[in-house]
């Protein structure tokens, strides 16, 4: 019977020491970098939940009551507050109000992926035209609001242009729902369009240069370029530019309560919430208000993440 020997060692390559075996790393080490990253992660999700999700806790539980946001008292109402939001016409029609900026977000998007698309190749003065588009974005709200305000005001800088135009100067700019709505919503768009540029310019200037030089060596117009290259390499940032132009238009807020405070049929949803907790002190029908804000906000998202959805683009 042959006898059984153990297996040789398997010798080490040429020119290579052998070394011992690694040994594992010792339990406390293996649990200290499981632990770390929590603990790099402790103070982020303190805020998070301190100035985010507890304010909205709070919120979604006062909107169920009809606490006056001053007395320690509070009674549970259930979902009277959400009946009173939609059984009242006064108080939910401030949505149409939202419809003017919506237009005028459509004319923001166009305008800002126009001006983008065209800076994005070499124009002169480019950069010139980059800093002018962008320079409202960083102008506080209050600030425009109150420059504004004497823009559109009666005898104003716009009423003073037009004279030297002979144009009639008799129109009160503020003074219709329709004109003072139209105002207000072109004010936002001149705020706001170098946002949605940048973010525009910069997605363009992702895709790779050499799909622009094979598209001109083939002949390709600029149009061309535009529906072939750059729209569908920019589908994902068209499509957070969508979103945050819908919920921008349903929270519009500073612009609206600077320049008229809400009047002449200018008052936004936000505005009328505002008025709810702070001038009448309902904050449960206002908790309410801004509840159903948020759901609209989130099923405009979902519906556009639905219909548009955030696929890989391939462009070769």
């Amino acid at each position: 019977m042959a006898d059984t020997a153990a297996p040789a060692a398997r010798p080490a390559p040429s020119g290579v020491p052998a070394g011992p075996a690694a040994a594992p790393a010792p339990r406390g080490a293996r649990l200290w970098r499981r632990v770390t990253p929590w603990l790099f992660l402790t103070v982020p999700l303190a805020l998070l939940l301190t100035f985010t999700y507890a304010p909205l806790a709070n919120m979604v539980a006062y909107s169920f009551t009809d606490w006056d946001g001053v007395s320690p008292e509070l009674n549970w109402t259930g979902t009277g507050n959400y009946t009173e939001l939609f059984t009242r016409p006064e108080l939910f029609e401030v949505f149409f109000v939202s419809g003017y900026y919506l237009v005028a977000s459509v004319a923001q998007i166009a305008a800002a992926l126009y001006f983008a698309t065209v800076l994005s190749f070499d124009v002169r003065f480019r950069n010139f035209f980059k800093g002018v588009l962008f320079f409202p974005y960083l102008i506080n709200g209050v600030a425009i609001g109150f420059v504004f305000l004497y823009f559109f005001q009666d005898g104003g800088t716009l009423d003073s242009v037009l004279a030297l135009f002979g144009a009639d100067t008799g129109h009160a700019w503020l003074g219709t729902p329709f004109s003072a709505n139209t105002s207000l919503a072109g004010v936002s768009v001149w705020r706001h369009l170098g946002l949605n540029f940048v973010l525009f310019l910069g997605a363009i200037q992702s895709v790779p240069g050499e799909l622009y030089e094979a598209a001109e060596i083939d002949g390709a117009t600029r149009w061309q370029q535009f529906r072939h290259i750059i729209a569908p390499g920019i589908r994902p940032v068209l499509g957070l530019s969508v979103i945050l132009s819908v919920s921008g238009s349903l929270s519009v807020f500073e612009i609206p309560y600077i320049m008229t405070g809400g009047a002449t049929g200018t008052e936004t949803f936000v505005i009328q919430t505002v008025k709810l907790a702070f001038q009448f002190n309902k904050t449960g029908l206002a908790s309410a208000a801004a509840v159903v804000l948020l759901l609209i906000v989130l099923a405009v998202t979902w519906v556009q993440r639905r219909i548009v959805p955030d696929d890989k683009v391939d462009l070769v």
